[in-house]
């Protein structure tokens, strides 16, 4: 199977500076398609704008594909924020708490025609994607919607082998969620790439890869996080972008709280 050169984006989280910044570099690089894991909102301060950009790019994705897989089409997936937002937020802790009460308010607004697609397309969401050996989850592949893998887990066999088991016949699986870029081998050895990497190579083992978070880093590093994949080599790219204007938007807003605008210049 010929896979297009795709983008997988994760995490955007209202950050329209970020989503900016990786879509012009992801066109200047040749990619052909895009696949977002979800949580386009949430957090920051433009929900509207970032959602409007990705229902350009990407239809709301059906779990498996059919026989007549179009890999031509972008997708996307849903998150616990898009999750929350069509439901409950009371799990999430006051600050992503209040920041899904904005954002609710703030994609109710405007021209009926208008909010009613936005909320459409978000209740069409799915939570995962499986295309031949290629999984696509928000969270992991056991619970695509709400469990983090993070670096740790690679010392928790039982959680990884789980893991694994719940890709079925994939040999690839791509996630988000945790905002922290990584590969988990099935042979319990983990890549923990240090800023851009160059194409690795995917052959020869099974894999779940993190490919961090475009609008909200959490691993130390303030740049934006994404993830170029070609079938079988996966290259991840991190890049500045004009965080302090994505924070000048949230301190605008009175009801998100300044800690969501600070943490963007330290990527924690």
């Amino acid at each position: 199977m010929t896979y297009p050169l795709t983008a997988i984006i994760s995490d955007l989280h209202g950050n329209v500076p970020a989503l900016e910044m990786t879509l012009s570099d992801a066109r200047e690089r040749g990619v052909e398609r895009y696949v977002c894991l979800g949580d386009v909102v949430g957090y920051g301060a433009q929900p509207r704008e970032c959602l409007e950009r990705i229902m350009e790019l990407c239809r709301p994705a059906p779990e498996v594909a059919n026989g007549d897989l179009d890999l031509g089409v972008g997708l996307c997936l849903r998150g616990n924020h898009e999750e929350a937002l069509l439901g409950s937020a009371n799990d999430f802790n006051p600050r992503a708490r209040a920041a899904i009460d904005w954002t609710r308010d703030e994609l109710n607004r405007g021209e009926g025609s208008t909010k009613y697609a936005l909320w459409d397309y978000l209740d069409a969401l799915k939570p995962r994607r499986v295309e031949g050996e290629v999984m696509f989850a928000h969270g992991s592949p056991r619970d695509p919607v709400r469990e983090y893998m993070m670096p740790r887990d690679i010392e928790d066999e039982e959680k990884l082998q789980s893991c694994f088991e719940h890709m079925e016949s994939g040999r690839i699986c791509f996630v988000g969620h945790s905002h922290v870029p990584a590969i988990y081998r099935d042979d319990r050895r983990i890549y923990l790439p240090e800023g851009s990497s160059p194409p690795i190579d995917l052959d020869g083992h099974r894999c779940i890869v993190n490919v961090g978070s475009v609008g909200q880093p959490r691993d130390g590093d303030a740049r934006l996080s994404y993830a170029i994949f070609d079938g079988r080599h996966v290259e991840f790219v991190r890049l500045d972008y004009d965080h302090e204007r994505a924070a000048a938007e949230i301190r605008a807003v009175p009801e998100l709280p300044d800690h969501l605008a600070d943490r963007l210049a330290v990527g924690r």
